[in-house]
């Protein structure tokens, strides 16, 4: 398989596959940042689920894909330093503020950046159009973070430094996306920088939940927080495996603007799921958000 997708990297099948990825690691994406804000405290939920992905991954890069070349171990450690920054801010930022109000801003600031830093690294150029695309995406991203601002009437007293913290879990989101490219455009097979940085990346949260949950007066039963666990690991490997994987085949920007469609679908799960109010603006802004998905993949 590893043969085949590397065939398709720079044609006009892997960009729709790219295409394909990003918008299932989207959807995925959406759903994993609800089971990390559902009822568990976000860095017990964030904990169990890196636990569980860095267990499920461990086989597979001990004993399945072919072992990392020497080159890769500084852009592992470099990986693992910034993913647990950004999931550091993005837990504080679930602590403070509602997961429709963070969501948004961490969405929204992440793919600007991103096509820059893809820009400097990769040397990707969008087009006047995509410009537009992005400017009416994140006018509807942005927009919904307004309007969540204005209208919210629970936890206002935190509701600042939830939003700096949404803001600066945002630029590591570009940080990410960018390095994490890099990293999977310089390993041999792609499936060995996957199972290898699944596997290292769930070395820190947990750790960092079992000094929470040691702090806490009512800790979770354990069955339910195992299934979410496992749960979230499992959906973790499909959404970020799925972006990791279309910012090889295809431009780094593009798969990262289109990701940030699981706005959309955050929103939906923020309804349907977790019960906050979605209203007739909230579902206008969401639509400029997909229209300037579509804007950005149509102008290139």
């Amino acid at each position: 398989m590893s043969n085949w997708l590397i065939s398709l990297e720079g044609t006009e099948a892997g960009h729709q596959l790219a295409l394909a990825l990003a918008v299932m690691a989207a959807a995925l994406h959406a759903v994993f940042g609800a089971l990390q804000k559902g009822r568990h405290d976000p860095w017990i939920s964030r904990g169990a689920i890196d636990g569980a992905y860095g267990l499920m991954a461990a086989p597979f890069a001990l004993f399945v894909v072919p072992w990392p070349a020497p080159h890769l171990w500084p852009i592992f450690a470099g990986a693992w330093v910034i993913h647990t920054g950004y999931k550091l801010l993005q837990a504080q930022a679930y602590t403070k503020g509602a997961y429709t109000v963070v969501y948004p801003v961490v969405r929204g600031t992440g793919p600007l950046f991103t096509v820059i830093g893809a820009w400097l690294i990769f040397g990707e150029i969008f087009t006047p159009v995509q410009w537009l695309g992005v400017a009416v995406l994140l006018s509807g991203i942005f927009g919904l973070a307004l309007y969540n601002l204005a209208f919210l009437t629970t936890a206002r007293d935190t509701l600042v430094p939830a939003l700096a913290l949404a803001f600066g879990t945002g630029l590591f989101v570009a940080l990410y996306t960018t390095y994490d490219a890099y990293g999977i455009r310089a390993a041999a097979d792609p499936f060995t920088f996957l199972a290898w940085f699944f596997m290292i990346d769930g070395i820190a949260m947990p750790l960092l939940a079992l000094r929470h949950l040691r702090g806490m007066d009512r800790r979770p039963a354990p069955g339910p927080l195992i299934l979410r666990g496992i749960s979230g690991g499992l959906v973790a490997f499909f959404s970020f495996g799925a972006i990791l994987l279309a910012t090889r085949l295809d431009k780094v920007g593009e798969a990262a603007v289109l990701r940030e469609t699981s706005t959309v679908f955050a929103a939906l799960i923020g309804w349907l799921v977790l019960k906050e109010t979605v209203g007739p603006r909230r579902i206008a802004l969401m639509g400029l958000i997909a229209l300037g998905a579509v804007i950005v993949e149509m102008g290139g």
